[in-house]
């Protein structure tokens, strides 16, 4: 681990009371997380951001027109939750309320939980026995939810689309210079989704192809959001089901592509997808893996974001992975016949790039 996380996590933190609120706020998380995603939806928490000397509660209510009973149980609960300061019979928001208002990640991450994970969590016992994503089946009857995603709900796909790209959209100004420092031209996107990455690297470089490989469904809503764009006939798309251990990678290619990618399987299947890329690669070819690892992450908030969506993994996604410790995910690669040449860290926010050599 990084020194910040083993400075956090290899010791006990807190005196005897903190220790039993922290236990209280883990037993009523549902409830906490609930009302302080209402604050934000509602509006009240940036009516107190914005008020000069705070608001009383007539005044949230004639603000938000909602009852004084839904203001005042909001507002109590967010006041021992510690979102809200009470003082002078007035409410102002805290620092906690301002990031739960501001930071974009924050709000990334709880649409996230709310739209996509609440309603499967609940079986995540299920999961964790089964090894299947037991949770999806509030949504529908795929293995997984890859196979479904293009059928979700459109709030559903809103914000899982938008959790994806927030992470790695951060990393990929860092990651395109990084790629094509070596004279890439030709380029195998492996899990490309909807072209996201694919569209930044023939507008970076204009002499690049790139192929995105991946399940056909998914190549599908890739056109459809290329279409039209510059670049968009240099982007072409390899239909795969990737768990087929018999489904080869196309050759050829300077840089393999993954990013995001690995973090959505079972080390079984990473050896298997690693191995066939491996044998795909020319000689002088690089294999780049981008992950959020969440061991070498500089801040301690980010390691546990990280470790949280693993469950994610558990209960909804596929039932058999999780975001890879550094360690984990080295030793897979070796297993798989590749060397690792070089780990770039804190890529955007909290990006590695593994790029592997044969």
């Amino acid at each position: 681990m990084f020194p910040a996380l083993e400075k956090r996590y290899g010791k006990e933190q807190l005196s005897a009371l903190e220790a039993q609120r922290l236990a209280h706020e883990i037993s009523f998380g549902p409830i906490v997380f609930q009302v302080s995603r209402l604050m934000v939806k509602f509006g009240i928490l940036q009516m107190l951001i914005d008020s000069k000397d705070g608001l009383t509660m007539d005044e949230v209510v004639e603000k938000t027109g909602l009852s004084k009973y839904a203001v005042k149980v909001m507002l109590e609960a967010s006041l021992t939750i510690g979102t809200v300061i009470y003082e002078n019979e007035r409410f102002t928001a805290s620092k906690a309320g301002w990031f739960l208002q501001n930071d974009p990640l924050v709000r990334v991450d709880m649409d996230f939980n709310h739209d996509v994970n609440y309603l499967g969590w609940f079986n995540l016992e299920e999961a964790l026995l089964n090894g299947k994503p037991e949770g999806l089946k509030v949504f529908g009857s795929w293995p997984t939810i890859y196979e479904g995603l293009s059928q979700l709900p459109e709030q559903v796909q809103k914000s899982w689309f938008g959790f994806d790209h927030y992470y790695s959209d951060n990393s990929f100004n860092e990651a395109l210079e990084i790629v094509f420092s070596n004279n890439t031209k030709t380029l195998l996107d492996v899990g490309g989704n909807t072209g996201r990455f694919a569209m930044r690297c023939v507008d970076f470089n204009k002499d690049v192809n790139v192929t995105i490989m991946d399940l056909p469904q998914q190549l599908e809503m890739m056109r459809k959001q290329t279409a039209g764009k510059e670049g968009a006939d240099r982007i072409h798309g390899h239909g795969a089901n990737l768990l087929d251990e018999n489904v080869p990678f196309p050759t050829d290619f300077d840089a393999i592509w993954m990013s995001q990618f690995l973090d959505c399987f079972s080390e079984e299947q990473v050896v298997s997808i690693l191995s066939r890329a491996a044998r795909s690669m020319k000689e002088d070819a690089s294999l780049y893996i981008m992950e959020t690892l969440w061991d070498r992450q500089r801040f301690e908030t980010t390691a546990y974001c990280l470790t949280q969506i693993s469950l994610y993994f558990t209960a909804l996604a596929n039932g058999n992975s999780k975001m890879f410790h550094s360690e984990d995910l080295f030793r897979l690669c070796e297993k798989a016949g590749l060397k690792i040449d070089k780990v770039y860290d804190g890529l955007g926010k909290g990006h590695s790039l593994i790029k592997c050599v044969k």
